[in-house]
């Protein structure tokens, strides 16, 4: 029997003053994010029929998505030359702005082309400063319990995504609601609050305190970068992150079949339409569906913190990816509200165990001095997967309907599983993660 001395301290990165500010920011931000989606596409499912309001929501992704695919790779750069802290605070301010733009765009009532100009500044930010926050993380606890920070740290992520949807789509409720309290109030202030909720002002309002308390927690942060090595800047320099992706295997074929699985099998995007149209459970539904996602995730989290690494983390990762397509399938075709949202309880549980995993053969693998552009090519990763993910669920969706596009893009999940497997075998080879070891420069094609 081992020893407690030996027995891992789930909640030890948590001890960590540095670690609980990090994941604070991180939590806003998100649940912020997620306030944001809800307010805006609500915003859209009310102007346009669902076929216009799908192909607008699939615009929205593509408005947050470029911005990411044309400077994460620069935001890398910037991540391993200068200090991530103080980057990530720069970049956070730079969604403040876009946020308060955005309630004044909303408010307002101007054209729908301001929201997406906001949404893109907001984008901007996030593309420069996600290599920094990613790659920030290591620097904050120490390699032997960063498994649990990573896990922690989704798990934060995850409660955002329960508590933002939910937040966002009783807000937009409530503001659909409130015209009935209106004849309370003399005619100015009346016309004042009809305005207010049919807006929904108060979700973007809440968006821009917690962007500014996200600043203020990355403020607090008491890390102070190491000295590096100044290298000039050059194509060489920006494309090393690309490299060392290509050359470490575990990490491209990890990250690839993360990609295509979501891409082709993301249903979130259409949650709104599926919550108003299909199962006929409004904003708020659609809050409670989207929580149902992060619950599953959130849940999965928990367990995999309560318990040491996973063992064969890549026979884990393939099951979990292929059960993800499955259950994305089963939502797609489902009518009813309560079997949706179990098949979404069970997709964010499983999308979870791809998360951990990912993310920490990322970190993992990857010299500290090459963590930002690394980082920066597993962003755009992942958002070429959920972003783009989403444009294409709104085109399919706009071309066929929903359902051909959620069904559709479960099946397409299963299989790019199946073909991942035959491409890269080594996958199932991926044993415990906290043996997970960084790999060294001159370590060409490393592929265990």
């Amino acid at each position: 029997m081992s020893s407690p001395a030996n027995t891992p301290d789930p909640y030890a990165p948590w001890r960590i003053p540095d670690f609980r500010r990090y994941a604070c920011s991180w939590f806003l931000m998100m649940f912020s994010k997620h306030v944001e989606f809800a307010a805006v596409s609500f915003h859209f499912v009310k102007l346009y029929s669902p076929e216009k309001a799908a192909l607008a929501i699939g615009m929205m992704a593509l408005a947050q998505a470029l911005p990411v695919m044309l400077l994460a790779i620069p935001g890398g750069q910037l991540a391993d030359r200068f200090d991530r802290r103080l980057i990530l605070l720069s970049t956070i301010a730079i969604t403040v702005l876009s946020s308060t733009g955005l309630l004044a765009v909303i408010v307002l009532e101007t054209p729908a082309l301001w929201i997406y100009i906001c949404l893109t500044v907001g984008a901007i930010g996030r593309a420069l400063g996600s290599p920094s926050r990613a790659s920030l993380l290591p620097q904050l606890v120490p390699a032997k319990i960063f498994s649990s920070a990573i896990t922690w740290n989704s798990t934060a992520f995850y409660i955002a995504t329960v508590t933002g949807p939910v937040v966002g789509g009783l807000l937009v409720a409530m503001a659909d609601a409130q015209a009935s309290f209106v004849e309370y109030f003399g005619p100015s202030i009346g016309g004042f609050l009809t305005t207010i909720s049919k807006n929904a002002a108060p979700a973007f309002a809440l968006i821009v305190l917690c962007r500014l308390t996200a600043m203020l927690a990355v403020l607090m942060i008491r890390h102070r970068a190491p000295a590096r090595t100044d290298q000039p800047v050059s194509w060489e320099s920006v494309a090393a992150g690309a490299r060392f992706v290509w050359r470490t295997k575990l990490i491209l074929a990890t990250i690839t079949l993360d990609l295509f699985a979501v891409l082709l099998g993301g249903a979130i995007y259409l949650l709104p339409i599926y919550a108003n149209d299909i199962l006929k459970v409004g904003a708020l539904g659609f809050g409670f569906l989207r929580a149902a996602d992060a619950v599953g995730a959130m849940c999965m989290a928990l367990w995999l913190v309560h318990r040491p690494p996973l063992r064969r983390a890549g026979v884990t990762l393939v099951w979990a990816i292929a059960g993800f397509g499955v259950a994305t399938i089963i939502f797609g075709l489902s009518e009813n509200f309560w079997l949706s949202m179990g098949m979404m309880f069970i997709i964010g549980a499983l999308d979870n165990i791809s998360v951990v995993v990912r993310h920490t053969l990322v970190q993992m693998l990857t010299p500290d001095e090459m963590r930002g552009r690394v980082s920066a090519v597993n962003g755009v990763f992942i958002v070429a997967s959920n972003d783009i993910g989403g444009l294409e669920s709104g085109l399919v969706a706009w071309l066929f309907t929903p359902v051909f596009s959620v069904v559709s893009g479960g099946v397409g999940t299963i299989l790019v599983v199946i073909g991942a497997i035959c491409i890269w075998p080594q996958i199932l080879k991926i044993g415990s993660l906290d043996s997970i070891k960084p790999a060294s420069l001159a370590e060409p094609d490393r592929e265990t």
